[in-house]
């Protein structure tokens, strides 16, 4: 029997796809946008987003469920160009955090993103989120130029990995 260790933390949750208008991956979201708006004083609207976006196979969205059913983290990635999928909305609820479960949800995502053909992924992430860019630098990726127009390059990182 394997028993968790500091870096194999006991596993109390399920990742499923759903769309992405799922009312649980909603609830996230906005969860998402709400700490978005607090370390950076903006956020990109997660409804502005077709759910279409996520959609089978030119993307999709993860949902991770806490053992009693609980929305607790999520993310998807999007067709960006014929070669780039694009990871988004990246996001695990406070109490799930250090859990490994971000780094979960990367994983599922890279890997079904690359057995649709997809050679690479890229993200843009904040500064101020340090947990994230430690997982993605952590998982491979390395900064790029920004490639959404307007985004501030002193808040703003854009990362890439090949798959």
């Amino acid at each position: 029997m394997t028993r968790p260790t500091r870096t194999q933390p006991p596993r109390s949750w399920t990742v499923t796809p759903a769309r992405y208008d799922n009312p649980d991956v909603q609830q996230l979201l906005l969860q998402l946008h709400a700490t978005q708006l607090e370390m950076y004083g903006y956020a990109d609207d997660p409804t502005d987003t077709p759910a279409e976006d996520y959609t089978p196979p030119q993307g999709l969205f993860l949902l991770a469920r806490e053992a009693t059913a609980r929305p607790t983290g999520c993310g998807g990635w999007r067709n960006l160009d014929a070669s780039t999928a694009e990871v988004k909305r990246m996001y695990v609820h406070p109490d799930t955090r250090g859990q490994s479960l971000g780094r979960e949800l990367l994983l599922r995502l890279e890997t079904d993103a690359r057995l649709r053909g997809y050679t690479h992924m890229q993200l843009e992430t904040g500064v101020a989120n340090v947990a994230a860019l430690a997982l993605y630098r952590q998982s491979g990726y390395l900064p790029i130029t920004p490639y959404r127009p307007g985004r501030n390059p002193q808040i703003n990182r854009a990362l890439r990995k090949a798959l």
